[in-house]
Protein backbone atom coordinates (compact mmCIF):
# COMPACT_ATOMS: atom_id res chain seq x y z
CA UNK A 1 0.00 0.00 0.00
CA UNK A 2 1.54 3.50 -0.62
CA UNK A 3 1.65 6.50 1.53
CA UNK A 4 -1.28 8.25 -0.32
CA UNK A 5 -3.53 4.82 -0.25
CA UNK A 6 -3.14 5.13 3.62
CA UNK A 7 -4.08 8.39 3.96
CA UNK A 8 -7.38 8.28 1.45
CA UNK A 9 -8.42 5.04 4.01
CA UNK A 10 -7.85 7.50 7.01
CA UNK A 11 -10.08 9.87 5.43
CA UNK A 12 -12.76 7.62 4.46
CA UNK A 13 -12.32 6.25 8.03
CA UNK A 14 -12.47 9.88 9.13
CA UNK A 15 -15.88 10.59 7.04
CA UNK A 16 -17.77 8.22 9.08
CA UNK A 17 -17.04 9.70 12.54
CA UNK A 18 -17.66 13.35 11.36
CA UNK A 19 -20.71 14.84 12.67
CA UNK A 20 -20.99 16.94 9.79
CA UNK A 21 -21.24 14.19 7.92
CA UNK A 22 -23.92 12.38 9.83
CA UNK A 23 -25.63 15.94 10.07
CA UNK A 24 -25.83 15.93 5.76
CA UNK A 25 -27.58 11.96 5.86
CA UNK A 26 -30.25 13.68 8.01
CA UNK A 27 -31.10 16.64 5.86
CA UNK A 28 -31.06 14.12 2.62
CA UNK A 29 -33.34 11.78 4.20
CA UNK A 30 -35.60 14.63 5.52
CA UNK A 31 -35.59 16.38 1.63
CA UNK A 32 -36.74 12.92 0.78
CA UNK A 33 -39.72 12.69 2.71
CA UNK A 34 -42.52 15.30 2.41
CA UNK A 35 -43.99 15.38 5.23
CA UNK A 36 -40.72 15.17 7.61
CA UNK A 37 -39.33 18.48 9.30
CA UNK A 38 -36.44 19.35 10.75
CA UNK A 39 -36.63 19.08 14.54
CA UNK A 40 -37.09 22.37 15.51
CA UNK A 41 -35.06 24.48 17.42
CA UNK A 42 -35.28 27.06 20.08
CA UNK A 43 -38.14 27.99 22.02
CA UNK A 44 -40.68 25.48 19.30
CA UNK A 45 -38.54 22.51 20.38
CA UNK A 46 -39.33 23.69 24.07
CA UNK A 47 -42.56 23.85 23.19
CA UNK A 48 -43.14 20.66 21.79
CA UNK A 49 -41.45 19.05 24.68
CA UNK A 50 -43.81 21.28 26.82
CA UNK A 51 -46.61 19.73 25.18
CA UNK A 52 -45.79 16.45 25.22
CA UNK A 53 -45.08 16.18 28.94
CA UNK A 54 -48.60 17.52 29.34
CA UNK A 55 -49.39 14.15 28.00
CA UNK A 56 -46.93 12.16 30.98
CA UNK A 57 -43.97 11.63 28.45
CA UNK A 58 -40.78 12.95 28.91
CA UNK A 59 -38.13 13.00 26.23
CA UNK A 60 -34.76 14.90 26.05
CA UNK A 61 -34.32 16.96 22.70
CA UNK A 62 -31.79 14.83 21.45
CA UNK A 63 -33.36 11.79 21.12
CA UNK A 64 -35.35 12.47 17.65
CA UNK A 65 -33.72 14.41 14.52
CA UNK A 66 -37.09 15.50 12.65
CA UNK A 67 -40.73 15.03 12.88
CA UNK A 68 -42.95 13.52 10.73
CA UNK A 69 -46.73 15.62 10.39
CA UNK A 70 -49.62 13.95 8.19
CA UNK A 71 -50.67 15.94 5.08
CA UNK A 72 -52.57 18.42 5.36
CA UNK A 73 -52.01 19.13 8.89
CA UNK A 74 -51.02 22.50 9.68
CA UNK A 75 -49.18 23.10 13.67
CA UNK A 76 -48.68 26.01 14.89
CA UNK A 77 -44.79 25.57 17.20
CA UNK A 78 -45.07 28.73 18.69
CA UNK A 79 -48.39 27.57 20.28
CA UNK A 80 -48.00 24.70 23.11
CA UNK A 81 -52.11 24.41 22.51
CA UNK A 82 -51.88 23.85 19.07
CA UNK A 83 -49.11 21.57 19.69
CA UNK A 84 -51.30 19.76 21.78
CA UNK A 85 -54.35 19.49 19.22
CA UNK A 86 -52.02 17.39 17.77
CA UNK A 87 -49.37 15.73 19.82
CA UNK A 88 -50.74 12.50 18.97
CA UNK A 89 -50.52 12.58 14.80
CA UNK A 90 -47.16 13.61 15.17
CA UNK A 91 -43.67 10.48 14.25
CA UNK A 92 -40.17 11.52 16.28
CA UNK A 93 -37.83 10.19 13.70
CA UNK A 94 -34.53 9.29 15.00
CA UNK A 95 -31.93 8.98 11.35
CA UNK A 96 -29.50 6.88 11.03
CA UNK A 97 -27.47 7.33 8.06
CA UNK A 98 -24.56 5.02 6.68
CA UNK A 99 -21.76 6.15 4.14
CA UNK A 100 -19.97 2.62 3.96
CA UNK A 101 -19.88 0.54 0.78
CA UNK A 102 -20.35 -2.38 3.06
CA UNK A 103 -23.64 -1.76 4.08
CA UNK A 104 -26.31 -4.21 2.52
CA UNK A 105 -29.53 -3.37 0.99
CA UNK A 106 -31.54 -4.87 4.36
CA UNK A 107 -28.32 -2.66 6.28
CA UNK A 108 -26.83 -5.28 7.29
CA UNK A 109 -23.39 -4.28 8.13
CA UNK A 110 -24.33 -1.51 9.11
CA UNK A 111 -22.83 -0.44 12.81
CA UNK A 112 -24.34 2.25 14.62
CA UNK A 113 -25.34 3.36 17.95
CA UNK A 114 -28.42 4.06 20.03
CA UNK A 115 -28.33 6.41 22.99
CA UNK A 116 -30.14 6.16 25.97
CA UNK A 117 -32.28 8.88 25.03
CA UNK A 118 -33.38 7.59 21.94
CA UNK A 119 -34.11 4.09 23.52
CA UNK A 120 -35.93 5.97 26.25
CA UNK A 121 -38.00 7.91 23.89
CA UNK A 122 -38.68 5.00 21.61
CA UNK A 123 -40.51 3.30 24.96
CA UNK A 124 -42.41 6.07 26.24
CA UNK A 125 -43.80 7.34 22.56
CA UNK A 126 -44.12 3.77 21.61
CA UNK A 127 -45.29 3.91 17.91
CA UNK A 128 -44.67 6.92 17.47
CA UNK A 129 -41.03 7.05 17.70
CA UNK A 130 -39.54 5.42 14.22
CA UNK A 131 -35.64 5.11 13.55
CA UNK A 132 -35.14 6.07 9.75
CA UNK A 133 -32.09 3.66 8.28
CA UNK A 134 -30.68 6.27 5.41
CA UNK A 135 -27.54 4.79 2.79
CA UNK A 136 -26.50 8.07 1.68
CA UNK A 137 -24.60 5.88 -1.41
CA UNK A 138 -27.80 4.13 -2.84
CA UNK A 139 -30.35 7.27 -1.24
CA UNK A 140 -32.07 4.20 0.40
CA UNK A 141 -34.36 4.78 3.52
CA UNK A 142 -35.80 2.03 5.77
CA UNK A 143 -38.06 2.90 8.66
CA UNK A 144 -37.92 1.31 11.68
CA UNK A 145 -37.93 0.69 15.23
CA UNK A 146 -35.64 0.69 18.30
CA UNK A 147 -37.02 -2.71 19.33
CA UNK A 148 -37.32 -4.19 15.61
CA UNK A 149 -33.30 -2.85 15.73
CA UNK A 150 -32.45 -4.65 18.83
CA UNK A 151 -34.28 -7.57 17.78
CA UNK A 152 -32.51 -7.94 14.55
CA UNK A 153 -29.14 -6.98 15.77
CA UNK A 154 -26.10 -9.34 15.93
CA UNK A 155 -24.29 -7.80 17.93
CA UNK A 156 -24.71 -5.66 20.61
CA UNK A 157 -22.06 -3.45 23.03
CA UNK A 158 -23.38 -1.65 25.96
CA UNK A 159 -21.29 1.71 27.24
CA UNK A 160 -21.61 4.73 29.40
CA UNK A 161 -20.59 7.57 27.81
CA UNK A 162 -18.82 10.81 30.16
CA UNK A 163 -17.97 13.62 29.52
CA UNK A 164 -15.26 15.45 32.51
Amino acid sequence: MNPQEVIDLKKKHLLRFANENGAKGEIASIQANDDWIPRPKGQQLKNILAALEQTGIIIKRSSFDAISIPTNTKIDFDDIESIVKYILDITFIEIKSANQERVKEDFSGFFFALTENEINAAEQLGHRHKVALFNKITSKIVITSVPEIVSRSKSMTWQVSVQL
